[in-house]
């Protein structure tokens, strides 16, 4: 396309700004993160530290129930 691959870069970007606007752009990049992260795992077949540590979620670990308001 250009023959210096920053200008390549910018005009994606500012494309990107345009098409989306600033308060959508850092959720789409969250977004394509966690998808990528999650291929990957997928792929490999490994899974993140934090889901290993998690405990598991049985009947009698539930909270207990919202205070109630009296009128």
């Amino acid at each position: 396309m250009f023959r210096n691959p920053v200008v390549d870069v910018v005009i994606v970007l500012v494309a990107a700004l345009l098409i989306f606007g600033p308060k959508r752009l850092p959720l789409l990049g969250r977004s394509l993160g966690q998808g990528m992260r999650e291929f990957k795992d997928s792929v490999t077949g490994s899974s993140t530290p934090e889901q290993d540590e998690r405990p598991a979620l049985t009947e009698g670990a539930t909270l207990p129930p919202p205070p109630r308001d009296s009128v």
